[in-house]
C-alpha cells in the first residue's frame, strides 16, 4: 500500500450501492485511476463530499494505492482550481459533460502522461474564464489527438482532402473515409491554432455539427472501443 499525493481530474462517477461512488480520475502521478468512496453520498460532516467529484473538477488528493486492487481509496481531497462559471453556465456545463465522456473513452493508457494532464488542466481553466466558447469543444478534441498519437500530419496540408483513417492529407479524394471540399475546408480551420485564436474562427451551427461528427469519426477510426458519447445529443440541443 502506497500513499500518493497527486493532482487529479475527475472523468466520471458511478453510483455503487446506496451510499458509495466509484470515481474514475486522470491523475498526474498515476495516470488513470479509480477510487471507491464509501458512504460519500450519506456523509454530512467534513471530509469527502460528493460535490467534489463533478465531471472535470480539478482536485488535489492524498490517496492509498494498492498494487493488488483496481479500486483505491482517497484519504483527503480539496478542489485545487475551483471553477467560477462552468457549473453555472448551461453551455459550459454541456461542453464539460460531453468532453468528460469523450476523455473517459479516449484515455486508454493507464500510465501517467504529464503533458496530457497539463493540457486538460490548462484547457478547462481557460474555458472557465472565457465567454466566447461555442467552438471550444472542437478545438479541444482536435488538439487532444496530439497527445493520443494521431494528430494530422500537417506537412502536406495544401492537398485536396484528408484521409481520416490514415491521418494524412491526400489528393485522391475518392478513397473511403476521406473528406474533401466543404467538409475539408471546415476541418482545416482548426489546424495549428490555440484556444486564444478560437474566437477568430467562425462556424455556422451546421458547420459546427459537421466538424464535430468528422472529429468523432476520426476518434472512432483511431481508438479501439471508442464510441459516440451519449451526451452528444445534449450538446447539439444546447447549440441548436
Amino acid at each position: 500500500m502506497a500513499v500518493v499525493a497527486t493532482k487529479a481530474i475527475v472523468l466520471n462517477t458511478i453510483k455503487y450501492s446506496d451510499s458509495s461512488l466509484i470515481v474514475k480520475c486522470y491523475t498526474l502521478q498515476s495516470g488513470l485511476t479509480s477510487y471507491l468512496l464509501r458512504g460519500v453520498l450519506k456523509s454530512k460532516k467534513g471530509g469527502l463530499k460528493a460535490a467534489y467529484f463533478q465531471p472535470l473538477t480539478q482536485l488535489s488528493i492524498i490517496a492509498s494505492h494498492s498494487e493488488k486492487k483496481t479500486l483505491h481509496h482517497i484519504k483527503e481531497v480539496h478542489v485545487s482550481n475551483p471553477y467560477k462559471t462552468i457549473y453555472k453556465d448551461i453551455v459550459k456545463q454541456s461542453i464539460v459533460l460531453f468532453l468528460a465522456e469523450v476523455l473517459s473513452y479516449a484515455i486508454q493508457e493507464e500510465e501517467p502522461n504529464t503533458n496530457l494532464f497539463s493540457y486538460i488542466e490548462t484547457a478547462f481553466t481557460w474555458l472557465d474564464v472565457h465567454d466566447n466558447v461555442a467552438n471550444f469543444h472542437l478545438l479541444f478534441l482536435f488538439n487532444l489527438t496530439q497527445f493520443l498519437g494521431f494528430y494530422p500530419n500537417v506537412s502536406e496540408k495544401d492537398k485536396l482532402g484528408f484521409n481520416l483513417l490514415e491521418g494524412n492529407f491526400t489528393n485522391s479524394t475518392s478513397q473511403k473515409n476521406t473528406i474533401y471540399k466543404n467538409q475539408f475546408y471546415q476541418f482545416k480551420k482548426l489546424l495549428g491554432i490555440n484556444f486564444d485564436a478560437i474566437e477568430n474562427v467562425s462556424f455556422s451551427k451546421q458547420e459546427r455539427q459537421t466538424v464535430l461528427k468528422i472529429i468523432i469519426r476520426y476518434f472512432e477510426l483511431h481508438l479501439d472501443g471508442f464510441r459516440t458519447p451519449k451526451s452528444l445529443q445534449i450538446l447539439e440541443a444546447v447549440f441548436s
